[in-house]
């Protein structure tokens, strides 16, 4: 099945997607400001330049977009039609750098949270659960 946009079309709305700010990002931060958690955004001097950073517990936590960065068995997981080859290289290569990044960043002592876009959006009270756990634990490493 071909492409229903002109590429003068679809090369716009690809332009229009953003990298950062993004609705399940805002989700996250709000859930981490209601529990009195102060945190940055987009850290650029970390592998991956994780989208929140919790920098006192050595949190780094990335959301990721289900059909960017492949979420298994998510109905956001979809495949372009055209330009297929295309497609499933940036894909393979999106996952691999994903691996390469919270490789470094646990190397590095950081522990590394992934939040799914469709969790953020659908099950908010799941993704806050896991989020306190993971903050709870790093402070009772932190030494006092």
């Amino acid at each position: 099945m071909p492409d229903v946009h002109t590429p003068a079309q679809r090369s716009y709305n690809m332009s229009r997607i953003r990298g950062k700010d993004t609705n399940p990002e805002k989700v996250v931060r709000s859930l981490l400001r209601a529990e009195g958690c102060r945190c940055r955004a987009n850290v650029r001097n970390l592998p991956g330049k994780p989208d929140l950073v919790l920098p006192s517990l050595r949190i780094a936590i990335f959301v990721h977009g289900c059909f960017w960065h492949r979420h298994k068995n998510c109905r956001f997981t979809t495949n372009p039609v055209s330009n297929n080859e295309f497609w499933m290289k940036k894909f393979a290569r999106t996952v691999e750098r994903d691996r390469e990044n919270v490789r470094a960043l646990r190397k590095s002592g950081w522990k590394v949270l992934t939040v799914w876009e469709c969790a953020a959006k659908r099950r908010p009270d799941e993704v806050r659960n896991r989020l306190l756990r993971a903050i709870s634990a790093s402070r009772s490493l932190k030494p006092k």
